[in-house]
């Protein structure tokens, strides 16, 4: 008889793909669900935990067959920069406006890779920016301030 070994890399990543995903499901149960055209808030928490869920199940069954790389240094510089991008939009979109808070995490979250230019990042930060209104306040007219109260005179 074989004995089932499991890659720990993607044992790891499939584990936590399930804890997370089985978190999210405790969480959504007691709240209304409601339908795809009128979610209710434990929707999306249910919808996410099944994705999650089933993603680490995947992971898993893969970790049994396929032996993967060891895990390499952590990304630090990515961490840093990319995880405040959605606080530091939080944080000033209310003050700012849509279009400033979307332009600076934007940019900040940009600095993640070591190749990334100055011009480069607002160039990128300014087109996304630009994608943005249009899809969120023209497109699915969303009721955002574009310029908030922080930058009136």
């Amino acid at each position: 008889m074989k004995s089932l070994r499991i890659d720990p890399t993607n044992g790891l990543c499939g584990a936590l793909f399930l804890v997370v995903g089985l978190f999210f499901l405790v969480q959504s149960v007691g709240l209304e669900i409601g339908t795809a055209f009128r979610m209710g808030p434990g929707y999306f928490p249910l919808v996410l935990s099944g994705v999650l869920i089933v993603l680490g199940l995947v992971i898993l069954v893969q970790a049994t067959k396929v032996e993967s790389e060891p895990i390499g240094p952590i990304a630090w510089r990515g961490m840093l920069l990319i995880l405040p991008a959605p606080i530091l939009f939080g944080l000033t979109v209310r003050g700012f406006g849509f279009v400033p808070a979307v332009f600076i995490s934007a940019l900040v979250a940009s600095f993640a890779s070591t190749r990334m230019t100055p011009l480069m990042a607002l160039v990128l930060a300014a087109a996304l920016t630009a994608f943005s209104v249009v899809v969120f306040s023209y497109g699915l007219g969303l009721p955002y301030q574009r310029f908030g109260p922080w930058l009136r005179f």
